[in-house]
């Protein structure tokens, strides 16, 4: 059996975006000290941000066709647009937002922040603390409640009382069925995508043993390796809990049919080469220690681990029936990271959403970044459901 291997050539040791990095279409703001859910307290937050569209203000200056835009795990800010300098990677809604697309910026005006705890300019472990040096291991344990409340806070630092919509897969689908319950005056519509009303234990210990894979590479060094130098950051460990992550990502039917039991290229696994899938996983290890940061990693998933949006509401239940927003509940068919009966429990709960909306794809969970005509259909229902109508004048 082969031993996993640093990516090819040297790689950081953090991959984060950080100061004096090429700034890219990212905009910045401060919003001030956050108490954290769990305990712990950050003295100010700052939230990296991108925008699309063209804002519209009412008479009292509040931009009035605003939607805000929620990324996964890995994700950022740049929901659409071109990779570039301090920008390593393409929008990952590119044909979802857009000029005429479903979320038409000729008429809405999209926010999508850096989530707190990212590696793409918002506060996080990465980030440089009041005594000059990088949070690190003093990075307190933040949830996704904390998340939201920053996102509150970006709201009214940016004059938005009311999101038309809120949209979000995966981790950003916890965000935005946060916001239907915890603010749902602020809220016209919501899309909740891909992901379940609490962390499950199947995607607790799959979440855990990722964790484990990071703090257990020597590299990590307790989470306080941004001054090491290149080469020698928990990229073993960070690569192994990407490999791990991106085969729950992907559904077993697509893994089969694309890879099966090839070799890859003039490689023998029978003497120690690798098979095709292997390569495949190898690939997006490489590629993701090279655009994100381990503490990071370990920040946000620790974080899903405390996904539950029933916690002091009376249970998950309780909390699904309370709400009064408009919800889009969809799902994939294929995910077997967030199975679709997650997203059928929810849609039955939740008294304003209507039916379950069943994405069909062979690509598993990433379905919900792949199909786009489908993921855009129920983004324009979510749209039209809206307590807050669009502008268009």
């Amino acid at each position: 059996m082969t031993t996993p291997e640093p990516p090819t050539g040297s790689a950081p040791a953090t991959a984060a975006w950080r100061e004096g990095d090429p700034v890219a279409a990212r905009k910045f703001i401060d919003v001030g000290p956050l108490i954290c859910e769990l305990g712990g307290e950050l003295p100010n937050v700052r939230v990296a941000y991108e925008t699309f569209g063209t804002p519209r203000f009412n008479d009292q200056g509040r931009i009035e066709n605003a939607v805000l835009v929620l990324h996964a795990l890995s994700g950022d800010a740049h929901v659409s647009g071109p990779a570039s300098p301090g920008q390593l990677t393409a929008g990952w809604w590119a044909d979802v937002v857009g000029s005429g697309l479903a979320l038409d910026t000729d008429v809405w005006f999209a926010v999508c922040p850096n989530v707190l705890g990212g590696c793409g300019g918002t506060t996080g472990p990465s980030s440089i603390a009041p005594d000059g040096k990088e949070w690190g291991s003093r990075f307190p344990r933040t949830t996704i409640r904390d998340q939201v409340a920053v996102e509150v806070k970006l709201a009214d630092a940016l004059q938005i009382d009311h999101w038309a919509a809120v949209l979000g897969g995966s981790m950003g689908g916890m965000r935005a069925l946060e916001w239907t319950v915890g603010y749902p005056e602020r809220v016209g519509a919501a899309l909740v995508l891909a992901v379940g009303a609490s962390a499950t234990a199947d995607e607790i210990g799959l979440y855990r043993t990722q964790l484990l894979a990071i703090t257990g590479d020597p590299g990590w060094r307790g989470g306080d390796y941004y001054d090491a130098a290149d080469g020698e950051g928990p990229h073993v460990g960070l690569g192994l809990a990407r490999r791990i992550a991106h085969l729950s990502y992907r559904s077993e039917h697509e893994l089969q049919t694309r890879f099966g039991r090839a070799a890859q290229g003039d490689e023998d696994p029978l003497r120690g080469g690798r098979f095709a899938i292997e390569s495949y996983l190898d690939h997006h290890a490489d590629k993701l220690v090279r655009r994100f940061d381990a503490g990071t990693y370990v920040a946000l998933t620790e974080a899903m681990n405390t996904h539950d949006v029933g916690r002091g509401r009376g249970g998950e239940l309780a909390a699904l029936q309370s709400i009064s927003v408009p919800v889009v509940v969809a799902g994939v068919d294929s995910d077997r990271l967030y199975p679709l009966h997650l997203q059928a429990r929810m849609a039955e709960a939740i008294p304003t959403c209507d039916e379950l909306i069943v994405i069909r794809s062979d690509y598993g969970h990433d379905g919900f970044l792949i199909e786009s005509d489908a993921v855009g259909a129920a983004v324009r229902k979510t749209l039209a459901l809206s307590r807050v109508p669009a502008i268009t004048h």
